[in-house]
């Protein structure tokens, strides 16, 4: 056995030892010629077989060609852009809808939740630490707490057809059928249709109700800085508003809610300018714009939403009924108190 192992491994190492001594010996291969090409002339051999297929006899390459162009022919009817008969844009909006949207925004409202689920498991609902006092302050009038509420409920309405008409075939779909589905699609379609004119009134009456009261001053640095607090531990003197009720009324209700309502209305085809076109380019960039801004506000809505009913303690009760108790008042809005208790504000 031995032998054999050894008589083994000597071939081995002798054909090795052969090859090495061969490929050392042997002449070197010569190198590949490597020819030089002009890209300019061979775009120009592609170029010509193109138009030599073009020009064949019977070839169709030249009507699919000017098909898919993106091009407006002549047509007889009203409509010119009946003209265009396969658009190309339309497959990115379909990606992008599809795709970017539904993904991503799809997430980025799970992620809100999550936080906002962790935040209330870990931290609970922030309390009062004074004991209320009895004392109301109004901090509302009947007239801001309308706008509010027109405003909260139409903007309900819009987020839940809206999820629905853009993630309700994942999950209602298959529970539903189709029949019954597009049946409920078309009424969560015409409610959000027809509630999206009332909430860009509920933002117009809204910003002119609360605008002054939202200007930003040095303070809000402040309390940005220090999170309203929930670095420090202490909460930040503000004034009627602070920086966080002051971001949302700015990004959240005023720019957002006016880029989703002047999308909406494009959308709708109702907007108030005469002689404007709603091409299916206009659309498809509406759409996507519109449910952008939908996802952002939402995302935003949502950690108002918290805060301002299960998030702390006696801040809904303000919405509710127009006053707070005056350890509220001086807690969280401390300048503000003041200016009440000192009659600068008339209550």
């Amino acid at each position: 056995m031995r032998i054999t192992i050894r008589n083994l491994l000597a071939s081995v190492v002798l054909s090795v030892t052969a090859s090495v001594a061969f490929a050392q010996g042997a002449a070197p291969a010569a190198k590949p010629q490597v020819e030089s090409v002009n890209i300019l002339e061979v775009t120009k051999d592609v170029q010509a077989q193109r138009d030599a297929a073009e020009n064949k006899p019977g070839s169709n390459q030249p009507i699919w060609k000017n098909a898919n162009s993106d091009v407006a022919h002549s047509v007889n009817f009203p409509n010119k852009e009946m003209g265009v008969l396969i658009q190309k844009s339309g497959q990115q909006w379909r990606l992008i809808r599809n795709g970017v949207i539904t993904v991503w925004g799809g997430w980025l409202l799970v992620i809100m939740a999550g936080l906002i689920t962790t935040v209330f498991v870990i931290k609970g609902q922030i309390k009062l630490h004074e004991p209320k006092t009895g004392r109301l302050l109004k901090r509302f009038t009947s007239l801001e707490r309308f706008s509010h509420w027109l405003m909260a409920f139409s903007f309900l309405a819009l987020a839940i057809t809206g999820i629905f008409i853009l993630w309700g075939k994942f999950f209602l779909l298959p529970i539903m059928g189709g029949a019954a589905y597009g049946a409920f699609l078309l009424v969560m379609k015409n409610i959000h249709n027809f509630t999206g004119p009332l909430f860009t009134a509920s933002i117009l009456l809204f910003f002119v109700l609360y605008v002054k009261d939202n200007i930003p001053n040095k303070g809000d640095l402040t309390w940005l800085a220090s999170f309203g607090g929930l670095l420090s531990g202490k909460h930040i003197p503000s004034h009627r508003f602070n920086a966080g009720e002051k971001i949302w009324f700015w990004g959240g209700v005023t720019v957002l809610g006016l880029i989703v309502s002047a999308s909406g209305w494009v959308l709708d085809m109702i907007v108030p300018i005469p002689g404007i076109e709603y091409w299916r380019g206009t659309m498809q960039l509406a759409h996507i714009i519109h449910a952008v801004a939908a996802i952002l506000m939402t995302v935003m809505a949502m950690g108002h939403i918290y805060v301002g009913s299960i998030g702390m303690e006696g801040a809904l009760q303000g919405m509710k009924t127009g006053y707070v108790d005056e350890a509220w008042g001086k807690e969280h809005h401390e300048l503000w108190y003041d200016d009440m208790k000192s009659g600068k504000i008339k209550s």
